[in-house]
């Protein structure tokens, strides 16, 4: 299993609701209407709570400033995640001209994984 992990910081304008709300209702069904083009397995939105949630958390490690989110896509395997279709490059231009409208892109990290399960969650 491939994963791409985007860890998200909105952009100036927004508030962390303001781009929650955009990154839920929004692209959520964009990312959802592309995912056959895209070999898409899975796709998960995890969002930060508000910021004084658990202040001691970060304090307590000396943690950057955290991300507004982090999205996770899934692919069966590394040939689905290359997989480059005309479909496919359409959807992948269409959903970042959608991402620089409410995520700051050069503050994202992005990266792509192989997972090895640690504690097995539920089956």
């Amino acid at each position: 299993m491939i994963k791409l992990t985007f860890c998200l910081v909105r952009l100036p304008h927004l508030t962390r609701a303001d781009f929650q709300s955009y990154w839920r209702e929004k692209h959520a069904p964009l990312v959802r209407s592309y995912a056959g083009a895209l070999r898409l397995r899975r796709y998960v939105q995890s969002h930060t709570l508000p910021e004084d949630a658990a202040p001691w958390l970060s304090a307590s490690r000396g943690a950057p400033a955290e991300f507004d989110g982090v999205a996770e896509l899934w692919w069966d395997s590394m040939a689905d995640f290359t997989h480059r279709s005309p479909e496919a490059a359409a959807a992948g231009a269409a959903l970042l001209a959608d991402e620089k409208t409410f995520i700051d892109l050069g503050k994202s990290p992005i990266f792509v994984t192989e997972e090895f399960e640690v504690v097995p969650g539920e089956k």
